[in-house]
């Protein structure tokens, strides 16, 4: 101990001089009688890794609270704030145990490798994700080539490309698939017209007239914005998808579809905008007698796939709300307490999870089909043999057969009703199942999904500006997925939103205790009752039980 009564620690080690560099890791403490301090980070080497713990726990949240491997060795600075990749190189360096390392995998191996069992619309050549800074240092070729073996993509050009590489290069524009479909998007955007009447439409099988609404399709790449005409892109199969939905919309909620499906027309428009029409528009007197009408629009660029549904780059926009005249009623608004990042960070490759529905913007594609209304199940679809056994893929709700065609392809499991209970049941609750594999003693064991290994409590992830349950509508949401398809019930949406991931019995009585409800019977104007749950009173954020006292809204420092 010094004067000041500060301690030095001398830890002499072979080969390791004033000049060396590297990471200098330091824990106080440990072993049976002493408390251990978290590994703290004192010094290391500028620039020796191209990640960051902000871009790691983007989807992480907070390591050291995980259930992951190793959470208890999440290091900090000298400041008290996590350092998460310099705490992990002590161990996992750039040279693994077989050539003189510490660890079988390096950290390059962890990032580009591991994450490439993500099983869903993940890029692991999107190397923006985790680098946000350019990457002008590549320790050696194994770092590219592990890489592409392990994708399956090859590896023979990356050693001409690798001696070819100096300092002023970025690796990241190496891997340009991602960044050209996110230069598409950025290049363009939608606009949705409200839908209106056209008196003048003709019908082979219906009387004259209908309803419309007509989607236009920009480009501002360039100095001035140009509309491209839809027509013209459809034809070259630039465009594999141009439609558009009317949807009833009530109490700033979307809840249901009235445009039938199969009946509409579309109409090439001098200006390059498309109309997409209706002969009619079903249930104006009785269903949606009460509700205005919106109207969204999909445009889909092809990439890979003729159907560019699940691959393409998607836009969808929505239009102002109307009466059953068609006199603008107000803006379309609606509540959506999710980040326009929440999907894209971890769904990165910048296509769609299907039917021309992108991450993007937070989910807001995926609610022109799953709102209060729609009343769509929310079905997850594994291959036929996904599971070892009947019995494990019947416990784990796969009891729907998939068709194509009239062919069974796979099997289907209900998750969750409307936007956000469907969000965390296929995330965290109600199915996050995949299938199931044998165990080397010949046990059979249930698969889940890359999220189920984040900890669900990470609320912030989604939600980085809270949640405010005084704001979320008080109507119900058709709730037919938690029934077996019985498209007679309804769900209160805060029971419905919490349900989706606490949804044992226990749970589910405290919440039908305070008034909420899965099982309400589907009534005459159903989207304009009001619900009695009363979870607010003791969950809103503030109060002595308040959501934000078991769940985390705010990132780790």
């Amino acid at each position: 101990m010094n004067d000041n009564g500060r301690y030095e620690f001398y830890a002499p080690m072979a080969a390791i001089d004033t000049g060396s560099e590297g990471i200098i890791r330091l824990a106080v403490g440990g072993g049976d009688n002493i408390a251990k301090s978290r590994y703290m980070v004192i010094d290391k080497t500028e620039g020796l890794h191209t990640t960051t713990t902000e871009t790691c726990q983007s989807c992480h949240v907070d390591y050291a609270a995980s259930k992951l491997k190793h959470p208890s060795y999440t290091a900090i600075n000298t400041d008290g704030e996590t350092d998460l990749v310099a705490g992990c190189m002590v161990c996992h360096g750039n040279v693994v145990r077989d050539d003189g390392g510490y660890a079988r995998n390096s950290m390059q191996k962890i990032g580009h490798i591991n994450h490439q069992k993500f099983e869903k619309d993940f890029d692991v050549a999107n190397c923006y994700t985790c680098h946000a800074e350019p990457v002008t240092n590549v320790y050696s070729m194994n770092t590219c080539t592990d890489c592409h073996d392990a994708a399956g993509s090859g590896s023979t050009n990356v050693a001409m490309t690798y001696s070819g590489f100096n300092e002023s290069d970025d690796v990241r524009l190496f891997h340009k698939k991602v960044m050209e479909r996110a230069q598409l998007r950025e290049d363009h955007y939608t606009t949705t017209s409200a839908p209106f009447i056209d008196n003048s439409l003709e019908w082979e099988d219906h009387p004259q007239g209908g309803w419309c609404t007509t989607v236009s399709l920009f480009n501002t790449a360039g100095e001035t914005e140009q509309q491209l005409n839809i027509g013209e892109m459809y034809a070259a199969k630039t465009l594999t998808y141009a439609g558009a939905y009317i949807h009833g919309y009530y109490n700033e909620s979307l809840v249901g579809r009235p445009s039938p499906r199969g009946a509409e027309q579309y109409i090439e428009n001098k200006d390059g905008s498309r109309s997409v029409c209706y002969p009619h528009l079903d249930g104006l007197d009785s269903d949606y007698r009460l509700a205005d009408l919106v109207a969204s629009t999909r445009v889909t660029f092809k990439q890979a796939d003729d159907d560019g549904g699940y691959d393409g780059v998607s836009f969808t926009s929505y239009s102002d709300a109307v009466d059953h005249s068609g006199v603008k009623t107000q803006d379309y608004e609606r509540r959506h307490s999710v980040t326009a990042n929440s999907c894209t960070t971890c769904h990165n490759n910048e296509t769609n999870y299907h039917k021309n529905g992108s991450y993007n913007e937070g989910g807001l594609d995926c609610v022109a089909c799953h709102n209060n209304g729609q009343d769509r199940s929310g079905m997850r679809t594994v291959a036929m043999d996904a599971f070892e056994t009947d019995a494990k893929r019947i416990e784990a709700g796969y009891v729907i057969p998939a068709l194509s065609s009239g062919v069974q392809v796979g099997w289907k499991a209900n998750s969750a009703p409307g936007f956000g209970p469907l969000i965390h049941g296929m995330h965290w609750g109600t199915q996050t199942v995949l299938g199931s594999e044998l165990d080397s003693k010949g046990n059979e064991n249930l698969t889940t999904n890359s999220a189920i290994k984040l900890n669900a409590e990470n609320c912030v992830s989604c939600h980085a500006d809270g949640i405010e349950l005084y704001a979320i509508p008080n109507q119900f949401i058709r709730a037919k997925a938690f029934h077996g398809g019985d498209n007679t019930k309804m769900a209160s949406p805060i029971t419905a939103n919490c349900f989706a991931c606490h949804n044992d019995e226990q749970a589910l009585n405290h919440m039908v205790q305070q008034g909420g409800s899965i099982d309400e019977e589907v009534v005459a104007d159903w989207y304009t009752q009001p619900t009695s749950e009363s979870c607010a009173t003791c969950h809103a954020e503030g109060k002595s039980y308040g959501i934000e006292k078991f769940h985390v809204f705010e990132r780790m420092e």
